[in-house]
């Protein structure tokens, strides 16, 4: 099953540059947590207002993705609110602008308040192009909630108590 994951099912309002859709300045990716598969996953295509190199996608933006479907998954796989405390990345090959892609990411590691996760981006035809792992530290409601400016509603965070 393939759930659309949403920052307002959290409860706090956001501007995330990678998956607000209401960030008109963003690249308003939708990302989904694909529950047989244990994965969170987004289809995506960015045009050239993105590249770094001509045709190229800039390699900041390529790691921005795969960050975000990292945090996606700890949050929905790994039910924890976490931020990235330390990212390896490896460019494969290159994300072209105007082309299509799909990221995934999972959660390979959870000890304490260290969660591990990975993510690679995928062409069409199914080729890793860029692979990134990432340790996040987990926040307790507290930290969650002084983050988010204290805005967080519990009744709304339904997918992290699930």
């Amino acid at each position: 099953m393939m759930i659309r994951l949403h920052n307002d099912d959290w409860g706090f309002e956001t501007n995330c540059f990678v998956c607000e859709p209401t960030n008109a300045h963003g690249l308003q990716i939708p990302f989904f947590h694909d529950t047989e598969g244990g994965l969170v996953v987004a289809e995506f295509e960015l045009s050239d207002t993105f590249s770094g190199a001509p045709t190229l996608v800039h390699g900041g933006v390529t790691l921005a993705v795969l960050d975000e479907a990292m945090a996606w998954a700890c949050i929905a796989i790994g039910k924890q609110w976490s931020v990235t405390t330390e990212t390896t990345t490896r460019f494969d090959r290159a994300v072209r602008v105007g082309s299509g892609y799909r990221v995934e990411a999972e959660v390979v590691d959870h000890v304490g308040t260290t969660m591990r996760a990975a993510a690679r981006v995928l062409d069409r035809r199914g080729v890793v192009r860029a692979e990134a792992n990432a340790s996040f530290t987990t926040l307790g409601e507290a930290q969650a909630t002084r983050i988010a400016g204290g805005a967080i509603d519990q009744r709304h965070r339904r997918y992290v108590n699930d």
